[in-house]
C-alpha cells in the first residue's frame, strides 16, 4: 500500500489539471520545483505537501496498526522504503517518477521530527547561499542518516534512511552532472 500511495504522481495531476504535462517542461521532473518553476509557487507548493503526505500518512498507518509489534520499527522503515520508491519508480508512470526528496522528508517526519527539522534548517541555508534545490536536497539527504543516528538510533531506522539517501543520490544523477559543470538551473533563475 505505501508503494500504490508513493506511486500517485501529484505534480503530473496537479500539471494536467492546468493543461500541462510536466514531464515535457522544465526539468521534464514531476516533483515539486519543477511544477512550482512551469505552473507557479501555489502549485509547487501543493505537490510539496501532497508528496510530503504520500510519506508521511503511510508510515503512521504502519505504526498504528501494527502498534505493540515487536517488529514494529522493522515493517515502519519497509513502509518508509516503499513509499519513497513508489514516488521515485511509479508504477503509474511505467516506473518513472519523482526525485523522492519530499516524500522522504514526510516518511522521517513520521519516524524523527528532531532530524527533520535540523535537515530542514541546511537544506534552507545551502538553497539560500547558492540557490540549488537540488544541492540543497543532496545535502540534508546525505546527512540524514547521521541525524537518524543522533536522534533516533534504532537500526531498522538508520539502514532505511541510508537506503532513501542513496535512492535520492541515485536520482539526482542528472543534477549532480550539471553542478560539476555548472550548469545547474538556479532556483532565484525562476
Amino acid at each position: 500500500m505505501a508503494y500504490l500511495i508513493g506511486s500517485i504522481p501529484f505534480g503530473l495531476v496537479f500539471a494536467r489539471a492546468r493543461g500541462i504535462d510536466i514531464r515535457r517542461q522544465g526539468s521534464g521532473n514531476i516533483g515539486a520545483t519543477n511544477v512550482a518553476r512551469v505552473t507557479g509557487r501555489g502549485w509547487g507548493l501543493l505537490t510539496l505537501v501532497t508528496d510530503l503526505l504520500k510519506g508521511l500518512l503511510p508510515v503512521i498507518g504502519c505504526r498504528y496498526a501494527i502498534s505493540g509489534s515487536p517488529d514494529l520499527y522493522f515493517w515502519i522503515a519497509c513502509t518508509g522504503l516503499c513509499a519513497v520508491l513508489g514516488h521515485c519508480y511509479s508504477i503509474f508512470l511505467a516506473l518513472h517518477g519523482g526525485k523522492g526528496v519530499a516524500t522522504a522528508t514526510g516518511v522521517f517526519l513520521a519516524i524523527c521530527p528532531k532530524a527533520v527539522g535540523l535537515a530542514t534548517v541546511i537544506f534552507v541555508l545551502v538553497v539560500k547561499k547558492w540557490s540549488y534545490v537540488s544541492l540543497g536536497s543532496l545535502t540534508a539527504s546525505v546527512l540524514m542518516p547521521i541525524l537518524i543516528y543522533l536522534f533516533c538510533p534504532i537500526p531498522a531506522i538508520e539502514f532505511m534512511s541510508l537506503g532513501i539517501t542513496i535512492v535520492i543520490w541515485i536520482r539526482h544523477k542528472d543534477n549532480i552532472k550539471r553542478l560539476i559543470r555548472a550548469e545547474e538551473r538556479g532556483w532565484k533563475k525562476v
